[in-house]
């Protein structure tokens, strides 16, 4: 059975900043911590995947799809991806450096502000995707998101639509891209911040979000999962509407890659033959661990936490 992910996204260092607030224009604060590690939404969700999917090494094979610079932040990526069991097809550009992230992390309630600079990812054509088309055809899952241009994401889910691997769109940041994408997802994730963009309306209660699983279905998609943060996960599709609570561990640290470790232990378990309301749970158990740590590739857990998780 084949149970290989292909993701399509980004890399960028993370430099993340905690603070009590953020400062505003012109004024200087201190802060209470600093890190750098390894992130990027579609190199974190690989990270998330190939740790969710591995039993003593035995798992779906994760393949991430990206362009770095020959610098340090790119050495940081290719040390990440050793470690992870991600394989790395990347391209290694000599004129653009790797992309870097400032994040604000609050050191009180671990809520964040981002600010993205995609660096050689964000060069990332229709013609690099077309380059990687054996390996998203070869998948039984593909991901991708909106952190490299959209006409990107949209060409590598035509490819992987066309060879029948079933596809998976993370439509963050809440970016435009081309309607033709809805048709091409079996399944959309966004948050509810996203959600409420591409609906044009608050997801204040399940009942509101049902009502933009219902737009989004009629846009064409397969199924909408929308994240909804400490109120849990909505699994919408035209034969099921399923409310999940959210995995609560412990305390929550940094809900910067919460996100991510959902939607990449949703993949994990999909690719392991799960149901998608199963996956949906198993997405919520990997980011319901991930935000109790400071971090995003750093904080996704591997797959006997998750199963040790969900089995109480």
């Amino acid at each position: 059975m084949n149970k290989s992910i292909s993701i399509l996204g980004i890399f960028v260092a993370d430099t993340a900043y905690l603070a009590a607030r953020m400062p505003v224009v012109g004024e200087t604060i201190t802060g209470s911590g600093f890190a750098v590690g390894p992130g990027g939404k579609g190199s974190n969700q690989a990270v998330a995947a190939a740790r969710a999917s591995a039993v003593s090494g035995q798992g779906p094979c994760v393949s991430f799809i990206s362009k770095i610079g020959r610098d340090t932040f790119g050495d940081l990526a290719l040390k990440t991806y050793a470690e992870a069991g991600v394989i790395p097809r990347l391209t290694v550009m000599d004129d653009q450096p790797t992309g870097a992230a400032f994040i604000y992390v609050n050191d009180k309630t671990g809520d964040n502000a981002i600010i993205v600079y995609p660096g050689a990812a964000g060069t990332i054509t229709v013609d690099d995707v077309e380059a990687a088309r054996a390996v998203i055809e070869a998948s039984a899952i593909f991901v991708t998101q909106l952190e490299q241009p959209a006409e990107a994401a949209h060409h590598a889910l035509k490819i992987a639509r066309a060879a029948g691997v079933t596809t998976i769109f993370n439509p963050a940041p809440a970016e435009p891209f081309p309607d033709a994408i809805y048709g091409l997802c079996d399944y959309i994730i966004p948050n509810e911040t996203e959600a409420a963009a591409l609906v044009g309306f608050p997801l204040d209660t399940i009942e509101d979000a049902k009502r933009a699983g219902d737009v989004l279905l009629g846009r064409g998609v397969g199924a909408a999962i929308i994240t909804l943060g400490s109120r849990g996960v909505l699994f919408h599709a035209h034969n099921a509407s399923v409310a999940i609570p959210a995995v609560a561990v412990g305390p929550v640290l940094d809900t910067t890659g919460a996100g991510d470790a959902f939607v990449g232990g949703f993949a994990a378990a999909l690719a392991d033959g799960k149901s998608p309301v199963d996956a949906v749970r198993f997405g919520c158990a990997t980011a319901g661990i991930a935000v109790t740590r400071r971090g995003t590739a750093p904080a996704m857990p591997r797959r006997e936490e998750i199963d040790a998780l969900l089995s109480r």
